[in-house]
């Protein structure tokens, strides 16, 4: 497949921590609160394992702690951040080690409706034998609510009121209403261990429309920005580390590109900070998540198109085509930096940086 969910992709890690696991699990939970901390933050000695755990989701280990307890308890769980920050990796993390399914999904959108969130019918089958469980389309909520699961809710955010509205009975009742069918069936009940993860982007206005009501129901985590240097390095060698294996290729990525590509953001992020409007901005949001794809882009162009070998200026080259999203407004932004930042530095310091304007130079001038 073209990306395996988490609970396929680590099954054996899965297994693993499962079969040792000796610890009290709540619920339905597949691994206990111990075990899915792990599973998401890897192992250390202390733990006493006699596998070694790998680390997936980077960040404060507090953040986890309290999703993991939010979901043990009968509240849900909004990870809040900005684009690029990691919500929707942990929670997939989180229901993959609680639930081994993490394809419970709603992705909320302006189009989103009550359907998407209880239940919809097939057609054909209504008119052949009428309404009834059978030809009744469950969303994946009501899904995880049948079974005590994990259901998620990706940018609860971007939908609608009316939407938001119904969520809230699904989490302080834990059960859905079906009037269409007889009384005796017409209730579906959350069966224990069931919870909801949902996302929302710290970006989005919308953030801010959430009723009262639906806020005392959830508990925020809220995700950082990663500002820490050497934790991004670490999530970006990651992320890359998956991509090579995916695409099978045998690359090896210089150190000192990755800490170019570090401190070019650092510096763009410096400038937006600074910045006294809109216009002065990227559009981009910067996040670690855009470092990721401006390296799998130079990865994938220096793989089909060069010598396979990842050099500066084809770096360079996807960073500006990555982040050059408005002409002429970034692309000017970019301009800037490069004479004004990275030509004294490749003047002093040498190195990679020399090739990395050249080719930043180059790209912009494609693109003017």
């Amino acid at each position: 497949m073209l990306r395996a969910p988490a609970e396929i992709k680590y099954a054996e890690e899965l297994d693993y921590l499962e079969s040792i696991d000796t610890s009290p699990k709540p619920f339905s939970w597949r691994l206990s609160p111990r075990m899915v901390r792990i599973f998401v933050l890897g192992s250390d000695r202390a733990d006493g394992l006699e596998r070694e755990i790998p680390q997936k989701w980077f960040g404060d280990r507090s953040f986890v702690e309290r999703s993991i307890v939010t979901l043990a308890s009968d509240r849900g769980l909004l990870l809040i951040g900005d684009p690029g920050t990691g919500k929707s990796w942990l929670a997939e993390l989180l229901a993959a080690a609680i639930s081994r399914n993490s394809t419970l999904v709603v992705q909320g959108t302006a189009g989103t409706t009550e359907d998407h969130i209880k239940y919809s019918w097939n057609v054909s089958m209504v008119i052949a034998k009428g309404q009834s469980r059978e030809s009744m389309i469950p969303s994946p909520i009501m899904t995880a609510m049948e079974r005590g699961v994990i259901g998620r809710f990706e940018e609860l955010t971007r939908s609608t009121s009316d939407v938001q509205d119904a969520l809230i009975s699904i989490l302080s009742e834990k059960y859905v209403s079906i009037p269409e069918l007889p009384d005796e069936d017409n209730i579906v009940f959350a069966q224990p261990g069931f919870s909801i993860i949902a996302t929302a982007n710290s970006r989005d206005r919308g953030v801010n429309d959430l009723s009262s009501a639906l806020k005392r129901r959830f508990n925020f985590v809220r995700i950082p920005v990663v500002t820490n240097k050497k934790s991004e390095a670490e999530i970006v060698r990651f992320r890359t580390e998956e991509l090579l294996r995916r695409h099978q290729i045998e690359l090896e990525l210089p150190p000192t590109l990755l800490d170019i590509l570090l401190q070019s953001f650092a510096d763009l992020r410096a400038a937006a900070a600074s910045a006294t409007s809109d216009d002065e901005k990227l559009e981009s949001a910067l996040s670690t998540a855009e470092q990721i794809g401006v390296l799998e882009d130079a990865i994938l162009h220096s793989q089909f198109f060069g010598d396979r070998t990842l050099k500066a200026g084809t770096l360079a080259g996807s960073l500006v085509g990555s982040l050059a999203r408005r002409s002429p407004e970034d692309l000017a932004i970019l301009n800037k930096y490069l004479h004004g930042v990275v030509e004294p530095r490749s003047k002093k310091d040498g190195g990679e940086w020399p090739e990395f304007l050249e080719g930043g130079r180059q790209a912009i001038s494609t693109l003017s």
